[in-house]
């Protein structure tokens, strides 16, 4: 089983006034579990997500894709980042989160998605798939048959 686990910061935690200095032994930490995942064969990708970066919020008007305002920089809607990660079970997710590290003030709080599988989809929906995306559906195939 496929999760997302995606970091964000606590909305209900009293922001501080400036920033704190970096600590290089939480970001050792942060690389550290990382490698631990690793090593375990569980993870997928790990990535950050840049605050600062450029992005864009793209939704629905009329039946047809708009771009939206946003996005917005309150640290509320903020995602710091997330880990995809392949376990047997929710519970095996949840353990890895639980040991995740903290003090980086962007991932106070860890919120675990489970990723659709191929059992997940009906049958008449694969086939669809097949015929709509045969290239990538090959490719997400062989992914999955790798694991």
């Amino acid at each position: 089983m496929r999760f997302m686990i995606t970091a964000a910061p606590d909305p209900n935690k009293a922001k501080t006034e400036g920033e704190a200095a970096f600590d290089n032994t939480v970001l050792a930490a942060y690389m550290k579990f990382n490698e631990d995942m690793h090593k375990a064969g569980v993870l997928i990708a790990s990535e950050g997500l840049n605050p600062a970066g450029k992005g864009a919020r793209v939704g629905i008007s009329r039946g047809k894709r708009v771009v939206l305002d946003g996005p917005f920089t309150e640290t509320k809607e903020l995602v710091g980042g997330f880990y995809l990660i392949e376990v047997k079970s929710l519970e095996e997710a949840i353990g890895w989160a639980l040991r995740c590290p903290t003090g980086l003030g962007t991932d106070d709080v860890l919120t675990i998605h489970q990723m659709t599988e191929a059992s997940d989809i009906p049958p008449q929906f694969l086939k669809i798939i097949v015929e709509a995306a045969p290239t990538w559906s090959a490719a997400w195939a062989q992914r999955r048959s790798n694991k």
